[in-house]
Parts: structure tokens; C-alpha cells; sequence
């Protein structure tokens, strides 16, 4: 970590702590328990009772794929918290909210988990395997900034919000909605934490902040995209409209730039500047991209007679 970088981290403990103080006061505990429906559950061949069939599953194939993804994203937290910690450090307040995200990031892969198998939702040993394939390789953001790390997050944790909400009302369980409204709660508080952390650096180095905000727009990869079978199910979830290229512009990076201000501030040098010209640019054939797939998923559905 470069000098610059350090110091950073140092003139936002104060605001690390601030905001640490805010989490807990929205923050309610949960039980992951609560929200999985054991009644449902039976034993396996192993026990005595019979293994995972297809015709077990009560979800469709869109549910299905959007869940496998949601629950081997959520599995890699050892990663994740690798990755926070050494660009955030053990000490102090900083060290304190690690701790903090891990513990509370770690319920949602429990219930997640726990819903899939009690319910026989998805086959539990192609689970398993990806599952070990997925966190064997773990996942590594490469030598993003510490400020990079804090941009990429903002993003990421309100895409996976949007991605877990959309699930839930796409299952067709009322029981799996309301378990994945309760994790969606979770990562707003986590994505407002370091939206607001951003925030505060904006102030602090307005250029260094845009350019990181920027590379990480244009750079933006979910943290699931290397588990198997990522990108059909990624397709299958993008078709169904739970999360594509349209939630991700409008739902997820637009409102965060705005939060920011990105493109009203008036404190930038010219990398600064320069940073922000590309990441409009960028924006530009985001939106383009996107209304080419609306147009494509209009002639499909039109062409399958759905209105």
C-alpha cells in the first residue's frame, strides 16, 4: 500500500467509525434458521431415505440457475474477506467493520444453503461440487487500491441486493422470497456503508476517487463470474430480467454516480477530468449495449406471441 493510500486509510477512521455506529443502529440481528422451512426436510440415501431427483425441485429453471449463482457468489466469503482485510486493515475501526461485514455476510450462505437442500430445490451434489471447485479457486481481485476496492463494493454490494430481491420474486416461493428480501436488507446496509465511504474520499482526494470510481465502472466483473457454469446461468438470468444490463446501468450505477455527484463536482484536476470523460463515455455504450438487448428481447418474445 502506497503512502498516499495509508494516509487515506487514516483520515477515514473517523468516518469508518461514524458510519460503523450507523450500521448497528439499523442493523437487526436474524436467525438463518427462522427462515428455512424444516418440515419440508427428508433424509437422503445416505440415512436411509432416497437422494435428489429432478421432479423433487418445486423451482423453474430461471429460479434454479439465479439461486445456484446467488449461493456460490455468497460462498467465496473467505475470499472476500481476504480481500477487505489486507486492503483495510485488522486495527481500529476499520478492522472492527471487517469482522462486522464477515460475520453478517456469513448468514446468507447458511440460509441460502439450508432453503436449497430442505426444500430439494437444486441437485445438492452438483452443488457440492461446484461449490469446491468455486472456493478452491477462490477469488482475487487483482492489486486494486485500497480506494478501488472501496468503489468496486459500492457497486457490487447493491448488485448483489438487486440480484438476490429479483430472485425471491421470481422463485414462486413465498418462503424463499421472504429469506431472500431478509439477505437483500443485509448487503443495502453493507452497500451504504461503503457508498458513503466513497463519499467521504470524494472529499478528501475528489481526483483519485473519480479515477478509481472509474476504472472500477468500466472494469466491473460480479465477484461469481469464474464459478461453473457462470456464464449460462448468467444468460438464463439475464433473459428472465433479474439481473442484466438495464438493472445494471439504471439500478446499480447510475444511482450510486448520482449520490456521488459525479458529474456535477467541480474539484477535479485534470486526471481527475479525464477519469470522469471516460467513464461518460463508457456510460454511453453501456446504455447502447443495453437498449440493443431490450430491442432483441422484444423481437424474441414477440416472436413467441408473448405480450
Amino acid at each position: 500500500m502506497t503512502s498516499t493510500q495509508t494516509a487515506l486509510l487514516t483520515e477515514l477512521e473517523p468516518v469508518v467509525e461514524a458510519n460503523l455506529n450507523r450500521h448497528f443502529e439499523k442493523a437487526k440481528p436474524w436467525n438463518p434458521h427462522d427462515y428455512v422451512p424444516w418440515s419440508r426436510g427428508r433424509d437422503f440415501a445416505l440415512l436411509g431415505g432416497q437422494d435428489w431427483v429432478p421432479e423433487d425441485s418445486p423451482l423453474d429453471e430461471v429460479a434454479k440457475a439465479a439461486l445456484f449463482v446467488n449461493l456460490l457468489t455468497e460462498d467465496n466469503l473467505p475470499s472476500y474477506h481476504r480481500e477487505i482485510a489486507l486492503r483495510f486493515g485488522p486495527d481500529g475501526a476499520w478492522g472492527q467493520w471487517v469482522g462486522q461485514w464477515t460475520a453478517e455476510e456469513a448468514r446468507h450462505s447458511i440460509a441460502i444453503r439450508d432453503y436449497l437442500i430442505v426444500t430439494r430445490g437444486v441437485d445438492p451434489v452438483a452443488l457440492e461440487e461446484a461449490r469446491m471447485v468455486h472456493m478452491k479457486a477462490g477469488y482475487d481481485s487483482g492489486d486494486k487500491s485500497m480506494l478501488e476496492a472501496l468503489a468496486y463494493v459500492s457497486f457490487q454490494e447493491l448488485a448483489t441486493r438487486i440480484s438476490h430481491r429479483n430472485t425471491g420474486r421470481a422463485s414462486g416461493c413465498p418462503v424463499a422470497e421472504q429469506l431472500l428480501t431478509r439477505v437483500a436488507t443485509d448487503e443495502n446496509l453493507h452497500m451504504v456503508f461503503y457508498r458513503n465511504l466513497v463519499e467521504a474520499a470524494f472529499d478528501i482526494a475528489p481526483s483519485a476517487t473519480m479515477a478509481a470510481v472509474a476504472h472500477e465502472v468500466i472494469n466491473f466483473q460480479m465477484p461469481g463470474s469464474t464459478m461453473p457454469g457462470f456464464a449460462e446461468n448468467a444468460v438464463t438470468i439475464a433473459k428472465a430480467g433479474i439481473y442484466d444490463l438495464r438493472s445494471h446501468l439504471d439500478d446499480v450505477v447510475r444511482p450510486v454516480l448520482r449520490f456521488w455527484r459525479v458529474f456535477e463536482r467541480d474539484d477535479l484536476d485534470g486526471e481527475g477530468e479525464r477519469a470522469r470523460e471516460e467513464l461518460a463515455a463508457f456510460l454511453d455504450l453501456v446504455e447502447d449495449r443495453a437498449r440493443h438487448y431490450e430491442q432483441r428481447r422484444e423481437a424474441r418474445l414477440a416472436g413467441a406471441g408473448v405480450h
